[in-house]
């Protein structure tokens, strides 16, 4: 499996302020990579840059095996992006925004419409293909915005914060389109706050913050590297959060801490360590109001890696780095100009 994303030493600044310090990032083909990072950390950044839409200050980077500073212009043709708010032009139909974008890749006429019907089927548009994008739902014009983004069936896909502000329902389901797509080979770049969504779509999460990437792996990898499985539980009353305490204390693998009626020893035997805990619990006659064995999330481990929620208050980098619009597809009718200069 060769790599379709490599992006060596990136660095990018705006005025004093570094969004991007030497960062280094590989994304194998058919998989998809969750960039994970606080506002301010670099994802957008690296979006950009990789997208041709910003040149690094040093570094240098490769998508599809083309570099993104000398063959911008080729590139542009091999990859789709989606980025944070949806790149559409409300006074124009579903069906009109992706024949547009079709065109604008010079699939020509036919072509551009089979594609867009194509696509209207495929993201469950269809009886909404001729209305006007302005009377479309927030999770419609999600759909319509990614769709876009497929409309030259690119092998890399960059999927900027994609389910920013859509319902559990609708974000869901985005998940299971974004699914299918890898499994059809598309490579993937997801950067994303919600920690639920790179733990049910990356193959690898890489974690940044301060413009670097500080550690990348599974999820799976980096919940093992912040201590793995725990045994957790309730007690009734203060005697009983003692008496737990001492019970699990010969099968814990570390501290067994309590936080108030809440007790937490981690294990390392997996399920076998939630059986040995209820008989420890039982011989001990320590009686509790619920019991199991969980996993870190990858929330808590955000939290251990950086010092802070993924969802922290925006640094400086906010107000230098505009959000993303997809190459040849900024919103609004004052943007066809760009969007047709751009696709040249």
């Amino acid at each position: 499996m060769s790599d379709a994303i490599v992006a060596e030493g990136l660095t990018k600044r705006y005025g004093d302020h570094t969004a991007l310090d030497e960062l280094d990032l590989t994304v194998p083909e058919g998989t998809v990579l969750g960039l994970l990072g606080p506002n301010g950390a670099g994802k957008t950044t690296t979006v950009r840059i990789l997208t041709t839409l910003v040149r690094p200050d040093a570094g240098r980077a490769t998508v599809a095996g083309l570099d993104v500073v000398a063959d911008a212009r080729a590139l542009r043709a091999r990859i789709g992006v989606s980025g944070q708010y949806a790149a559409v032009d409300d006074d124009l139909t579903g069906a009109e925004n992706l024949e547009m974008i079709g065109r604008l890749y010079h699939l020509g006429r036919r072509r551009s419409r089979t594609r867009a019907r194509e696509l209207l089927e495929r993201f469950d548009l269809t009886a909404a293909a001729d209305r006007p994008l302005k009377g479309y739902s927030g999770g419609m014009r999600r759909r319509i915005d990614l769709a876009g983004s497929l409309v030259a069936e690119p092998p890399v896909l960059f999927l900027d914060e994609p389910t920013t502000g859509l319902d559990p329902r609708a974000r869901a389901a985005l998940w299971d389109t974004i699914a299918d797509l890898v499994s059809g080979g598309t490579t993937v770049l997801l950067t994303t706050q919600y920690m639920e969504e790179a733990d049910r779509l990356a193959d690898r999460v890489a974690v940044l913050d301060h413009g670097r990437v500080i550690e990348t792996g599974t999820a799976d990898e980096l919940k093992d590297r912040i201590g793995g499985d725990r045994i957790e539980l309730t007690a009734p009353g203060p005697g009983a959060v003692e008496a737990a305490c001492r019970a699990l204390a010969p099968l814990a693998s570390g501290p067994v801490r309590a936080d108030g009626a809440h007790v937490m020893a981690p294990v390392a035997e997996g399920a076998d360590s939630l059986a040995r805990a209820l008989g420890l619990l039982d011989a001990a006659g320590v009686a509790v109001r619920d019991v199991g064995l969980r996993r870190p999330t990858l929330d808590e481990v955000f939290l251990s890696l950086t010092g802070h929620t993924a969802d922290a208050p925006p640094n400086p980098d906010d107000g230098r780095e505009p959000a993303l619009a997809a190459p040849g597809r900024p919103s609004g009718r004052a943007g066809r100009a760009d969007r047709e200069e751009h696709a040249r």
